[in-house]
């Protein structure tokens, strides 16, 4: 098969997904005519590439929320506080689940309502892609290092820190066996980006909450998490106005153990619980303990 077949294929299959989304029918007989995706083709070089194909309509195969907040300082003599850190979850929706709802409820938000007012008194700036189809939605996965969505960046750029929320599995990040035993609790975060404080208090902060979690620079791991310390210069969380942030990337059991229900995101929505909260809480506070040290000049 050549490279433009295989590239027709996907979005053979991504039309199939996304017609079935729009008109809630089933996906077999669609998918049965369609020719099989294969796994290098399910990857956009950028957001620009993604948001140009022609199979995919936003709202229906993806969808993008942002909020920035509206600050103010009109008076002279007086010092307003400015918002330093901004949330991002670049994978959202189906692509890795878990992470928008999170995205939401650490930036102050409900997950259940986030076109409503806050449910937390101090709200952070936030960005999220959302893969929407039935299925299939790893497909609309851009890698970190090569997102240039105008908003994200923008976000970014314009704070001083950047907390960016991912999915992986378990046996993709190698853990020690000693450690971590392939039986044993799966539900881990790995904590990268190349702000060190800000790694140290999240580390801590999930640790304190009663989470698993490891620095992605820690010696002890890092041979195996290379791919997983979001080290890269134009990865997002690193894209700050201090050219370094953090990111987390949450196992599978860790993001679905969140919800009491992960399999959708209509479930989700409506069923984060107390680990949920527990998360959310200590990812806020590891925020408020960096942002401590970064008064606003």
């Amino acid at each position: 098969m050549t490279s433009s077949e295989r590239v027709t294929s996907r979005r053979t299959v991504l039309t199939a997904f996304a017609a079935a989304a729009a008109a809630g029918t089933p996906l077999i007989g669609q998918l049965a005519a369609a020719a099989p995706a294969f796994a290098e083709d399910t990857e956009y070089a950028s957001n620009t590439a993604l948001y140009k194909d022609p199979s995919l309509v936003e709202g229906t195969a993806y969808g993008r929320r942002y909020r920035r907040h509206e600050k103010f300082d009109l008076k002279q003599g007086e010092k307003y506080d400015f918002p330093r850190t901004a949330i991002l979850a670049l994978h959202g929706g189906g692509i890795e689940i878990g992470t928008s709802e999170l995205a939401l409820g650490i930036a102050g938000y409900s997950p259940s309502d986030a076109a409503g007012a806050p449910v937390l008194p101090t709200t952070y700036d936030y960005w999220m892609f959302e893969g929407l189809l039935s299925g299939g939605n790893t497909a609309l996965h851009v890698t970190s290092k090569n997102c240039d969505d105008h908003v994200a960046l923008s976000l970014a750029r314009s704070h001083l820190n950047v907390l960016s929320l991912h999915g992986c599995t378990f046996d993709q990040i190698k853990l020690p066996t000693s450690e971590f035993p392939a039986t044993g609790n799966r539900a881990v975060a790995v904590v990268g980006g190349l702000n060190p404080a800000f790694r140290t208090a999240l580390v801590t902060e999930i640790k304190n909450a009663g989470f698993q979690a490891v620095d992605a620079y820690d010696p002890k791991y890092s041979s195996t998490l290379a791919d997983f310390n979001g080290s890269h210069v134009t990865n997002p969380c690193n894209l700050t106005m201090l050219g370094k942030g953090a990111q987390i990337e949450m196992t599978t059991e860790l993001r679905q153990s969140l919800f009491d229900d992960s399999s959708s995101r209509s479930a989700r929505a409506a069923t984060w619980n107390g680990e949920f909260v527990k998360f959310r809480d200590a990812c806020r506070r590891a925020i408020a303990t960096v942002e401590a040290g970064q008064p606003v000049l």
